[in-house]
């Protein structure tokens, strides 16, 4: 098995100062800073544009949605809640009758989960 050994560039911020000074005037746009430099990697010259306080230049996704998208949205998390709670409940519900269950064949010394899985027509 043959070890292929991976390259981390590790930009200059004088290096990182040049180009997102490149992009902010116009001379070269974030894509064709990637390519005219030899930048892999979706975020990294994005993330330079951050740490050097030039947000501006980064496109801004704004979502615009109808009233009642708004609404639906909370009406299911709403919903969401409601159903969480319930399985909550109904868990806790299991666990307090199986802890009945175990407590009754102690004192009884009878095996009641084995008791009830017979049919009815097959009790004397």
């Amino acid at each position: 098995m043959s070890y292929r050994q991976r390259i981390f560039p590790r930009y200059s911020e004088a290096f990182k100062h040049k180009v997102v000074s490149e992009i902010e005037s116009g001379h070269l746009s974030l894509s064709e800073a990637k390519r005219v430099y030899d930048i892999p990697g979706g975020g990294t010259i994005q993330n330079w544009i951050e740490q050097l306080g030039k947000s501006q230049l980064l496109n801004k996704v704004i979502r615009i949605e109808m009233k009642d998208e708004k609404d639906r949205i909370k009406e299911l998390e709403r919903q969401k809640q409601a159903l969480e709670s319930a399985l909550a409940q109904a868990q806790l519900k299991i666990i307090s009758l199986e802890s009945l269950i175990k407590v009754a064949e102690e004192h009884y010394r009878i095996d009641i989960k084995k008791n009830s899985d017979r049919p009815a027509s097959d009790k004397p």
